[in-house]
């Protein structure tokens, strides 16, 4: 059977918000080809890119020292919770915006990457995907917990419901070192078959978010 990827990330562009309230990164040159030719031989020239935002940009990935101090951080985390995962969908595109554990499914999830659908992801980069947006139930958190899976994402704005400052299931999945994938992208293209799925940030100390190029592999 043949292979195909399927990239699950948003792009990251100059002025695009991602989280209401927070910075939109600012894309700009650090060396302009043009002021480069000045370095190398004629006909030759390179450009240097600068970028500034914050870790919360784009499709990202939280580590549980984002939750909780002295908890891993992004340099910590171990590959085997971010790459050639089993992966999993969840459609929770006809729930509502409370995703409750009754749309998880039976199958083993140990060890897997669980992807919960809700195609929010079609609002993202307008004013409609900050409001109203899909979350996670707290229940739906401690029984991911409980049955082993080793990363969750979501395709909408935040895994949390936003109106609860405590963040249950940030805190849930996060304490027991589960990473989480927001603002995904594309769960429509994944098949109801197994696929293997990847999301590995930069390796930073100090620091619990930061974008992530998620895909996935199928076939």
């Amino acid at each position: 059977m043949s292979r195909r990827l399927v990239d699950l990330s948003h792009i990251v562009a100059h002025g695009l918000e991602t989280y209401p309230g927070l910075p939109a990164p600012a894309i700009s040159d650090h060396l302009s080809r043009a002021a480069s030719r000045a370095h190398y031989a004629p006909g030759t020239e390179f450009q240097i890119g600068r970028i500034e935002m914050v870790a919360n940009t784009g499709t990202y990935l939280d580590a549980p020292f984002h939750r909780f101090a002295g908890a891993t951080d992004l340099a910590e985390l171990p590959l085997e919770r971010l790459a050639d995962l089993r992966g999993v969908v969840v459609d929770a595109t006809a729930v509502g915006r409370r995703i409750g554990a009754e749309t998880l499914p039976a199958g083993d999830l140990r060890d897997s990457a669980v992807l919960f659908r809700t195609d929010w992801s079609r609002h993202f980069g307008t004013p409609a995907y900050a409001s109203g947006h899909p979350f996670l139930a707290a229940a739906v958190a401690e029984q991911l917990v409980a049955r082993g899976a080793a990363l969750v994402g979501i395709d909408s704005l935040n895994i949390d419901d936003m109106s609860d400052g405590a963040r249950p299931v940030h805190t849930a999945l996060l304490r027991a070192g589960i990473p989480i994938v927001e603002h995904l992208t594309g769960l429509d293209a994944l098949p109801d078959a197994v696929f293997r799925f990847f999301a590995v940030p930069v390796k930073v100390r100090g620091m619990g978010t930061f974008p992530v190029r998620a895909f996935a592999i199928v076939g």
